[in-house]
């Protein structure tokens, strides 16, 4: 009887461990399947990015720089002489040539002194004439000759030095070139040195810029040059290096080159700030991506690598790839190392993405990759 109970006792607490443990089983599975069901529904939705084929353009290597237009030719007309303004010939900001009457000055006095000497001056030629026929007939001796010789001469030097003076007081234009603003007025006394105009040869002109000492071996004589500006914006005005300076500023470790700028219509004007870009030498291939596409780190540069992966729930991912940048070009960014032709890179949207993340494509908006853009105006 006690060996009976025993079996019914041992064989409840048999049956009672195995439903909490079957409980326990069951309830571990219900769980695990619900988990499953809430992070199958909460899973990362993919992210929309658009993208663009990595591929490899010819470029061509350039330098740029902020320079300073300066006039080929440019002065301050003055005055070498004093005198008082008798006519002002030109009106401010007018195109002048050379040898224009720009001011008269007051010569009649001078004028009139010039007749004197030149009456003087042939009739010291005339006395010379006859002294001449004289010494020929032997009734002058040859320091008589001599002394009509020596005044004749020196009659002809103060006439042309006079006939200089005269010249001087009707100031002309040294070249052609653009006129500024003048504030001289007829009756206003000048003295020597008296700035009356500016005058500007505007075409060509010259573009003075300067450039780091790690570039002097890119630049060469009769390269390519293009400036522009924001005062004419999307105008580009083309001509070519002319001179390198011949040494580097050693506060700096900048040299300075010059460059001559076609200006036909006289727009770029001196005292200009100019952007100035210089082809440096041949040209190159390089892999292009639009700039918007690189992720700038301070441990190094990234771009998100597309992948299609295969099999019959095919996803989209995207793998975060460093790369070597090398020079920009307008919209467009050069690769040197982590990329290959044919890659397709993510250009929009990678500030949403990390390694492994899932994307759905939709290209039909495009970032900019211009590699020649030009300012538009809304």
């Amino acid at each position: 009887m006690d060996k009976r109970v025993m079996w019914r006792r041992l064989i409840i607490v048999i049956v009672a461990m195995a439903v909490v443990f079957g409980g326990v089983t069951a309830w571990n599975a219900i769980k695990a399947h619900f988990i499953h069901k809430f992070m199958v529904k909460n899973a990362e939705q993919p992210q929309t990015v658009s993208t663009a084929v990595v591929s490899d353009s010819q470029w061509q290597p350039q330098v740029t720089a902020v320079g300073s237009l300066r006039a080929v030719h440019g002065v301050e007309v003055t005055t070498q002489v004093a005198g008082m303004v008798e006519s002002v010939d030109f009106r401010s900001g007018q195109t002048a040539h050379t040898g224009q009457v720009l001011v008269q000055l007051n010569a009649a006095p001078d004028i009139a002194k010039l007749h004197s000497l030149q009456a003087a001056a042939h009739y010291a030629a005339l006395t010379y004439q006859r002294d001449i026929l004289q010494y020929h007939a032997q009734a002058i001796g040859k320091a008589t000759l001599d002394a009509a010789t020596a005044d004749w001469k020196s009659a002809e030097a103060q006439a042309a030095a006079q006939a200089a003076l005269v010249a001087e007081e009707t100031v002309r234009a040294p070249f052609d070139g653009r006129l500024g603003i003048t504030t001289v007025n007829p009756g206003e006394y000048l003295q020597p040195g008296t700035a009356i105009v500016s005058l500007e040869s505007l075409n060509p002109i010259f573009v003075d810029f300067r450039l780091p000492q790690s570039d002097l071996s890119r630049i060469r004589v009769g390269e390519p040059a293009r400036v522009s500006t924001d005062a004419f914006p999307g105008k580009t005005f083309i001509g070519r290096v002319t001179s390198i300076d011949s040494l580097v500023d050693p506060a700096t470790r900048n040299f300075e080159a010059e460059a001559t700028i076609t200006n036909p219509q006289r727009l770029l004007r001196p005292g200009m700030f100019v952007d100035t870009v210089v082809d440096a030498g041949a040209k190159r291939r390089y892999l292009t991506l639009p700039q918007t596409a690189i992720t700038y780190n301070p441990y190094g540069n990234t771009v998100f690598v597309v992948h299609r992966n295969p099999g019959p729930k095919a996803r989209i991912t995207v793998e975060q790839v460093f790369v070597t940048l090398g020079p920009t070009r307008g919209d467009q960014i050069a690769v040197l190392k982590g990329l290959k032709a044919g890659d397709i890179i993510v250009t929009t949207g990678q500030l949403k993405l990390k390694n492994g993340s899932a994307v759905t494509i939709n290209n039909r908006v495009q970032p900019l990759n211009n590699p020649n853009p030009s300012p538009r105006e809304e």
